[in-house]
């Protein structure tokens, strides 16, 4: 930061310089002079105007002395102005009398030689100018890049802690906009606050000081426009802010479009539904195209709004400054704008430094719609980074047995926070080493349970305890290292068949992801029906698996997770026969002495369980085993019952 700051200032500071060599080519090198020799008739100019000023002082006291009492202000008024301009005069002498001895013995004797220094000098100017705006340039594309690099882990971070339901509302396809896009439009945004915003508000800083230098009153009466432009620049701010964010919620309904379009490609293809498809994208396309033709209009408008400002302000400037020079005059409307006239030096550099600080302006036009942009996109990422997260870390955390003795839900009820109430008192308890089969109608609560028992969530009120110990007690990090969960819908991802199996346990090695895969029976099939056995590539969401060959998979990386609490969530719904006979073989030898809870619909699935609950309507309606239930609970009999006659 402090190379970037230190780069810009000598960049302003060379800008205005550049620009100064102006005044020594008109007033030296046109007219026929050396530096010595314009340094010789200042000095002599200087002492002549000084003796003329000193001797119209002493007049004007004379005339105070004998005038009217009506006339004495107007007298005072001229002695003050006479007395200023003696002040100036001198000031000046004194800079000329001190350069001399330098400029006589290092400055050229002729014109031409002159002009040639002047031009040496622009070039050796222009020369470091550019190569501290290269490092400027780099140290201003390393603090972007590095701050988008940390601003994605740290988003990435909060996104992977997010709650569950706020993932699902986001959704993923926001989420990756966010990250990638948005992030994108933040590296930019701080490229431009770093880099233009701080080097052209110092160029013009500087050209702005240099026409203050020359003429400050006249500075003064030319800037009258700023204002307007004030004006305007923050009401196209809002409209880019507001037209940059929507354009950005476009781009993110882009991505959820093509997201569902390519995981769902079978069903598309199956359907025959590409031609529909294609018109919704295209329909997100055109949408993104006028939200981003509506910026696009507003950046023009800030620029063009810009220029014409500026050129106002250099035209005012000329016509005011083009009177005072042609008619000789210090005062304009009545005002007076310099102690002497202004020479054709003067006013051209100062036309110089106003066109000088033009360029920054036009320039910082751009930068500002940019920055809005930026503004945009890293309010939406910091929605996500900000917003509050529900399951936290405790701040002491306490640490259970293990292997524990029960886990107990203690009158659990539950709510989405927008959505209905899905459990109502749920009193239960596992003993260690049991396993217990939770069944129930679609929608009762069964998979909330192993979301609360994962710390997915947090209760609204009762608790869910392990050794009597609440769940938002114990780190989540520690609490999840004893479970391993197989859901319904098998997750496997782009990599090796050896590292889908060790996800979870990544110091495992290869004869333990061997021995879990040989549990799961899942050992043959990999070695004799992939190209690559453990090393073969799967592609994403494990598309070159059956549902059954992914399953099993799913098992042997719980089972290499060697887990004390084993959840099985609709893990044999949609699978094969076969698939399911050696699942359940696994399952049956793994849930040895391991506490096990299973969300089934599946009766030949039960066979494994110790106990079943029966889940309805948010609450426990029945709790036993096999045998006693299908006597006595209506829904269950009717679902062995379903199950009995499909098996028929």
């Amino acid at each position: 930061m402090l190379g970037i700051l230190a780069s810009s200032l000598v960049i302003a500071i060379l800008w205005g310089a550049n620009i100064g060599t102006l005044y020594p080519m008109v007033e030296v090198v046109f007219k026929g002079d050396s530096l010595p020799d314009y340094v010789e008739i200042q000095l002599d100019e200087t002492e002549a105007k000084s003796a003329e000023l000193e001797s119209e002082i002493c007049t004007l006291c004379s005339d105070r002395f004998n005038a009217a009492e009506g006339d004495l202000t107007a007298i005072d008024r001229e002695i003050d102005f006479a007395q200023t301009r003696l002040t100036a005069a001198s000031s000046k002498f004194g800079m000329l009398e001190s350069a001399q001895p330098w400029v006589k013995r290092f400055a050229p004797d002729t014109p031409y030689q002159t002009l040639i220094l002047i031009v040496a000098l622009l070039l050796g100017g222009t020369a470091i100018k550019l190569i501290a705006l290269m490092s400027n340039l780099l140290l201003v594309q390393y603090v972007s890049e590095r701050t988008a690099v940390d601003l994605r882990a740290i988003f990435f971070r909060k996104a992977l802690h997010l709650d569950l339901d706020s993932v699902g509302e986001n959704g993923s396809a926001d989420l990756t906009a966010r990250l990638t896009n948005d992030i994108s439009h933040v590296s930019a945004g701080l490229t431009v606050l770093l880099g233009r915003l701080v080097r052209e508000p110092l160029k013009m800083i500087v050209c702005v000081g240099g026409a203050m230098f020359v003429c400050p009153r006249l500075l003064l009466l030319v800037m009258v426009v700023t204002p307007v432009l004030a004006v305007v620049m923050t009401y196209l701010s809002r409209a880019i802010r507001r037209a940059s964010r929507r354009a950005m919620e476009e781009m993110s309904q882009m991505y959820g479009m093509l997201t569902n379009s390519f995981a769902g490609i079978r069903v598309v293809k199956a359907f025959n539904t590409q031609a529909f498809e294609r018109a919704k994208f295209n329909k997100g396309i055109l949408g993104f195209y006028r939200k981003s033709m509506k910026m696009a209009f507003y950046n023009t408008l800030a620029r063009s709004s810009s220029e014409m400002l500026g050129m106002a302000t250099v035209g005012l400037a000329i016509l005011a400054g083009g009177y005072l020079v042609v008619n000789g005059k210090t005062s304009l409307l009545g005002i007076r704008m310099s102690n002497e006239p202004l020479n054709v030096g003067q006013i051209l550099l100062f036309f110089g430094f106003l066109i000088g600080a033009s360029d920054p302006a036009r320039k910082l036009a751009d930068v500002w719609t940019q920055l809005q942009r930026g503004i945009a996109a890293t309010n939406r990422v910091y929605e996500i980074i900000d917003q509050p997260v529900r399951v936290c870390e405790p701040d002491s955390p306490r640490f259970p047995a293990r292997p524990h003795r029960e886990i107990r839900f203690d009158n659990v009820a539950y709510q989405y926070p927008s959505g209905p109430i899905v459990l109502r008192g749920i009193d239960l308890t596992i003993q260690s080493g049991e396993t217990l089969a939770v069944v129930g109608p679609n929608g009762s609560g069964k998979s909330t349970l192993v979301s609360l028992l994962c710390r997915f969530d947090d209760p609204r009120s009762g608790e869910v305890m392990l050794d009597d110990i609440p769940l938002d007690q114990i780190r989540t990090r520690d609490l999840r290292r004893r479970i391993a969960l197989v859901t319904q819908r098998t997750v496997l991802f782009d990599d090796t068949i050896e590292n889908n199996i060790r996800y979870g346990s990544p110091g495992a090695d290869s004869h333990a992801v061997v021995r879990a895969a040989k549990l799961a029976f899942a050992d043959d099939f990999i070695r004799h029906k992939t190209p690559d056995a453990y090393q073969t590539m799967l592609g994403a969401s494990g598309m070159r698996l059956s549902g059954g060959q992914m399953q099993r998979i799913a098992l042997a990386r719980a089972f290499l997770r060697n887990p004390d609490i084993l959840i099985l969530d609709e893990a044999t719904s949609q699978i094969d026969l076969e698939s399911e006979q050696l699942i359940h073989q696994a399952l049956s030898k793994f849930l040895v002495n391991r506490t096990g809870l299973m969300i089934t619909h599946r009766p030949t699935t039960l066979a494994l369980a110790d106990r079943v609950a029966v889940i309805e309507s948010g609450a426990v309606a029945d709790v036993g085993t096999r045998d006693e239930l299908i006597h006595r609970n209506r829904f269950f009999q009717s679902l062995c019952g379903n199950d009995t006659r499909m098996s028929a």
